[in-house]
C-alpha cells in the first residue's frame, strides 16, 4: 500500500502516501537466496512461472482474509507508533547509494547500522520487480514503527512529485510470504499512480495543507482523482474506478468525512461487510488506490478466476492489458527464483 494520510477537507481525504499495514510480527530479514555477487538473481520473464505454483498459492493463502462478518476482524482501528526512519538512500537503477541517516535513540542504533540487512530488502524488491517498470522510484527508506503495524509503504518525494519513495519497516520483513505480496502491492501504487496514468497538481504539492486547493482541484477533474492530481481517462485507475467504484463511492466518500476516528471505523467496518463480496481484502474498502492495489497482488499470484463475484472481476481487470499479463509472467518467475525455501 502507500502511506495513507488523510486530511479532512471539511474531511476530504488527501491521499499523499500509503501504506500497507501487516498482522505479523516477525524478525527482522536477513534471509533471501543470494546470487554470489550478494543480489537475488532475476531471471528473465518465461513459462517458468508455472513451475513453482505452491510459492504463489501460499503467498496467496496467507493474504486472503479468513474472517466472517461479526468477528471483529473487519476492524480497522489499530494501534500505531509514529514511524521513525533510520536512513534513506538514492535509488540509481537497481543500486541504492548516499545514505541520509536519521537520528534515533541508541536502541535502534544497530537496526540503523546494519546496512547488510537493508540491502537484503532492497535487493528482494529489485529481484522481483523489473527495473524497466519501476522508473519513477527515487528513494528507499528503512523506517520502523514497531512490529505488527505498517509493513511498506509508497510517497511521493518531498522535492520532486514526479519522484516517489518506498519504505519498509525492518522490524516486519521476516515472514516473506506478506513481505513479498506488500513489495507488489507497493509497486502497483507506483505505476498505477505514475505521471504518466496521474499527472501530479503542483498546486497540491505545493500547499499539501491547504484544503480549499484541494477541493477545487477535485471539482475541476472529471475523472477519479485519488488525491495526487486528476487521473488520465485511460489510465488503470480511472478505468477501475469506472468499472468497480462508481456505484458506492458516495457512500463511502460520506464515511470519508467523518472527522470522530472511532466513528469512521466503526462505519468504515460496517461498508466492509455491507459489500464484502466487492473486496478482496478488508484493507480494500479504505480507499479506491488501496483496492486496485491489492487486486494486482491477487492478479500476480492468484489462479486466473472465474468472475463469479465483483471482487474476482477486480482480478480479471488486469487480463484486459496485454503488458501487464506479461509483467506478471515476469514477477511470477522472479518469485519462483528467490523466494526463500
Amino acid at each position: 500500500m502507500f502511506r495513507l494520510k488523510w486530511i479532512a477537507a471539511l474531511s476530504v481525504l488527501l491521499f499523499s502516501t500509503l501504506a500497507c499495514v501487516t498482522l505479523f510480527g516477525e524478525e527482522p530479514a536477513s534471509v533471501g537466496k543470494e546470487s554470489e555477487g550478494g543480489t537475488p538473481p532475476t531471471p528473465a520473464a518465461s513459462e517458468e512461472a508455472a513451475s513453482c505454483p505452491g510459492i504463489a498459492s501460499q503467498i496467496v493463502e496467507a493474504n486472503t482474509p479468513v474472517d466472517s462478518p461479526g468477528d471483529g476482524a473487519g476492524d480497522f482501528a489499530f494501534e500505531e507508533d509514529e514511524a521513525i526512519y533510520l536512513v534513506t538512500y538514492a535509488v540509481h537503477g537497481n543500486e541504492i547509494r548516499d545514505p541520509v541517516y536519521g537520528e534515533v535513540e541508541a536502541e535502534l542504533q544497530d537496526e540503523q547500522d546494519d546496512t547488510g540487512a537493508h540491502r537484503v530488502v532492497w535487493d528482494y524488491f529489485t529481484a522481483l520487480i523489473p527495473l524497466e517498470s519501476r522508473p519513477t522510484l527515487a528513494e528507499f527508506s528503512i523506517m520502523t514503527d514497531g512490529q505488527d503495524n505498517t509493513l511498506a509503504a509508497v510517497a511521493q518525494t518531498y522535492d520532486d512529485p514526479y519522484r516517489w519513495g518506498l519504505e519498509v519497516d525492518i522490524a516486519d520483513t521476516g515472514d516473506y510470504d506478506y513481505l513479498t505480496f506488500t513489495l507488489v502491492h507497493e509497486f502497483a501504487h507506483l505505476f498505477t499512480l505514475a505521471p504518466d496514468q496521474v499527472p501530479p497538481s503542483l498546486a497540491i504539492f505545493n500547499n499539501p495543507d491547504d484544503n480549499d486547493i484541494y477541493l477545487d482541484e477535485i471539482s475541476a477533474c472529471s475523472t477519479f482523482f485519488p488525491g495526487e492530481g486528476c487521473s488520465n481517462p485511460d489510465s488503470y485507475i480511472n478505468a477501475f474506478y469506472d468499472q468497480f467504484w462508481t456505484d458506492i463511492y458516495d457512500e463511502w466518500n460520506e464515511i470519508n468525512l467523518i472527522e470522530d476516528e472511532d466513528e469512521y471505523y466503526d462505519a468504515l467496518d460496517a461498508f466492509y461487510y455491507k459489500y464484502e463480496d466487492q473486496f478482496l481484502t478488508d484493507y480494500s474498502v479504505t480507499h479506491p488506490a488501496e483496492d486496485i492495489a491489492e487486486a494486482f497482488g491477487f492478479f500476480i499470484f492468484a489462479e486466473q478466476p472465474g468472475g463469479d463475484s465483483i471482487a474476482e472481476q477486480k482480478i480479471l481487470f488486469f487480463y484486459q492489458y496485454p503488458e501487464l499479463v506479461e509483467l506478471r509472467g515476469e514477477i511470477l518467475a522472479n518469485t519462483c527464483a528467490i523466494f526463500p525455501e
